[in-house]
């Protein structure tokens, strides 16, 4: 049965059949994914950001480095390459937010507690540098 409220217990199902938690070592390892995934998440989002000022900056350098493509590109295929990045960046990050969500909506407390401490932590030493003056899209509503 899938709870419609709140509970704090050891038994949880979290996004999968598969990943049901039936003792406390299962449970807190479960409560460490997700704090680390969410911590992953802003990282993440803090790399798609970087990348979006990058772009927005004038002039485009000759030559940069892309994330994810790890090669160097020039000129016009520079543009080209912060944008394939850029949506592949924000693809995944979109992914793993909505998977968050979804893992959330457990109930769990625990869940929710370790998916929001992970995600203000990732914040305070990913992403707190400087990005007070920027407004920039999110994938959802949890960053």
């Amino acid at each position: 049965m899938m709870h419609m409220t709140f509970y704090w217990g050891k038994k949880v199902t979290i996004l999968f059949d598969s990943w049901k938690t039936d003792s406390w070592t299962s449970y807190i390892l479960s409560l460490l994914a997700c704090f680390i995934i969410a911590v992953f998440y802003q990282v993440l989002e803090n790399r798609r950001i970087r990348l979006k000022l990058f772009a927005a900056g004038k002039p485009v350098p000759l030559e940069i480095e892309t994330p994810l493509i790890r090669r160097k590109i020039v000129g016009d295929k520079a543009k080209a390459g912060v944008k394939v990045g850029g949506s592949i960046l924000f693809g995944v990050s979109s992914a793993i937010g909505y998977l968050l969500m979804l893992a959330v909506m457990s109930f769990n407390g625990g869940v929710f507690v370790a998916i929001v401490v992970g995600l203000a932590f990732g914040y305070f030493f990913f992403r707190s540098d400087g990005e007070d003056s920027v407004v920039v899209d999110s994938s959802c509503a949890c960053a």
